[in-house]
C-alpha cells in the first residue's frame, strides 16, 4: 500500500513538471509577431554588428602585435602612432577626401514672402545625420562642427547646437567625406532621391547638393575631451 502511494506521488510530480514545461513552450511570455522580412532585417543588423566587432578585434590584435614586437626604442613610436590613430577615430584631426558639399539655404518662397529666418531644428538635423549614417565609413561636419559618435545635436536655450556649439541660421554648409568616389556617388544619389529634401522644404529650407568631388576637407573637433577614467601611473611603474 505504501509503495502504491509513493508510486502515485512520483507520477504526480513527473506529470506536473511535464505539464509546466509544455505550457512554457506553448505559451512564451512575449509572442514574436514579426514577419519573415522583419526577422531577416534584424538578422542582417546582427551580422553587420558582428562583422564590425570582428574588424575592431583584429585592429586591437594588430596593435598588441606592434607593442609585443617592438624594441624598446620603437615602443615610443608605436605609442605615438596609436595616439594618432585614436585622434583620427575621435574626429580630432582635419580630413580631406572624396565627398560632397551640401548648402543649406532658406527657400526662395520664404524669402519672397518675407518669412522670418529661423534655425534648422535639432530633430531635422538629427534625422539628416541618421539617414547619412546608413552609409559606412563616412565623416561629416555641420556648419564647421565635426560629427562623431559622441556628438550631440540638441536644443540649448532655444538654439540648435552641435557638440554644444550653436548652429547658425542658414545659409551654412554640411560636408560629408566617404571612403572613395564610388561611395560618394551612392550617397549623392541617395540624398537626391531622399524625402529629406521635402522635409527641409516644409521647414522653409532647401538643400543644394554638389556633385561628388575628389578633395573635400572637413575640420576636426575643437572642443577637448574630458578624461574621467584614465590615470597616469607614477614613473617607474
Amino acid at each position: 500500500m505504501r509503495r502504491s502511494w509513493m508510486f502515485t506521488a512520483i507520477l504526480f510530480i513527473v506529470g506536473f513538471m511535464v505539464a509546466v514545461q509544455y505550457n512554457t513552450v506553448q505559451q512564451p511570455d512575449e509572442r514574436d509577431t514579426r514577419d519573415i522580412w522583419a526577422i531577416r532585417n534584424e538578422l542582417a543588423k546582427e551580422r553587420k554588428l558582428h562583422s564590425e566587432l570582428l574588424t575592431e578585434v583584429r585592429g586591437l590584435d594588430e596593435t598588441l602585435k606592434k607593442y609585443s614586437g617592438s624594441e624598446k626604442g620603437q615602443a615610443g613610436q608605436a605609442l605615438s602612432e596609436t595616439v594618432r590613430e585614436l585622434r583620427e577615430q575621435a574626429g580630432m584631426t582635419e580630413l580631406t577626401g572624396p565627398g560632397i558639399v551640401i548648402d543649406v539655404k532658406p527657400s526662395e518662397e520664404s524669402i519672397a514672402l518675407g518669412t522670418p529666418l529661423h534655425e534648422v531644428s535639432p530633430e531635422l538635423l538629427t534625422r539628416f545625420v541618421n539617414d547619412a549614417n546608413r552609409f559606412k565609413d563616412i565623416n561629416m561636419e555641420i556648419d564647421g562642427k565635426r560629427i562623431t559618435a559622441l556628438s550631440a545635436i540638441r536644443d540649448i536655450n532655444g538654439n540648435t547646437t552641435v557638440n554644444g556649439l550653436p548652429v547658425q541660421i542658414p545659409p551654412f554648409q554640411i560636408k560629408i567625406i566617404s571612403a572613395d568616389m564610388k561611395n560618394s556617388e551612392k550617397l549623392y544619389n541617395f540624398l537626391q532621391s531622399s524625402s529629406l529634401l521635402d522635409d527641409f522644404y516644409l521647414d522653409d529650407f532647401v538643400l543644394e547638393i554638389s556633385q561628388p568631388a575628389e578633395d573635400v576637407t572637413i575640420s576636426g573637433r575643437t572642443d577637448p575631451f574630458e578624461n574621467r577614467f584614465l590615470k597616469e601611473l607614477p614613473k617607474g611603474d
